[in-house]
């Protein structure tokens, strides 16, 4: 069931007893999932979500299989992980690329970078390896915590053996 509606059956829930204090819902953007077609991330569809505990070379695999035409911002994941994610986290966006692709360049906002992919000017094939690079430095102190905790190791590896991830 959506999470939408599973709050608002609470809310419902709370009317029909006579509850005062009742859930509060507070949502945010809904990632869509990395490939094409898809609204949102699907659990069930390991390559097109991304997990705190995806290791970099997953990360990169995942990113680099994205959907992510080029000049098309509207239904784009890869630029949805920017600006609602990377830009959030970092308020920049760096692309590292060669002279012949147009040297490194650092964009401040999202209405930046829409123009420069739009026209072309920043490509999937440059776009896709600086957001893994940015994706996976913000959910490496994740791994690390992870790596290093033996407790929270074998929590995940539980919850893991209960989902429906495989």
């Amino acid at each position: 069931m959506d999470q939408q509606k599973v709050n608002v059956l609470a809310r419902e829930y709370c009317d029909d007893i006579k509850r005062k204090n009742k859930p509060i819902i507070l949502s945010h953007h809904m990632l869509p999932g990395l490939q094409q077609g898809q609204e949102k991330m699907s659990k069930c569809d390991l390559s097109s979500s991304i997990f705190m505990d995806d290791d970099e070379a997953e990360m990169n695999v995942k990113i680099k299989k994205a959907y992510c035409p080029p000049k098309i911002v509207k239904i784009n994941p890869c630029l949805d992980y920017i600006k609602y994610v990377v830009l959030g986290w970092f308020n920049e966006f760096k692309v590292e690329r060669s002279a012949d692709n147009g040297c490194d360049k650092t964009f401040k906002s999202f209405d930046e970078l829409v123009v420069d992919y739009e026209s072309r000017y920043l490509h999937p094939a440059d776009l896709k390896p600086a957001l893994s690079k940015s994706l996976n430095k913000i959910l490496q102190p994740v791994r690390d915590h992870i790596n290093k905790d033996a407790t929270v190791n074998d929590l995940v590896k539980r919850v893991k053996g209960y989902s429906v991830r495989r």
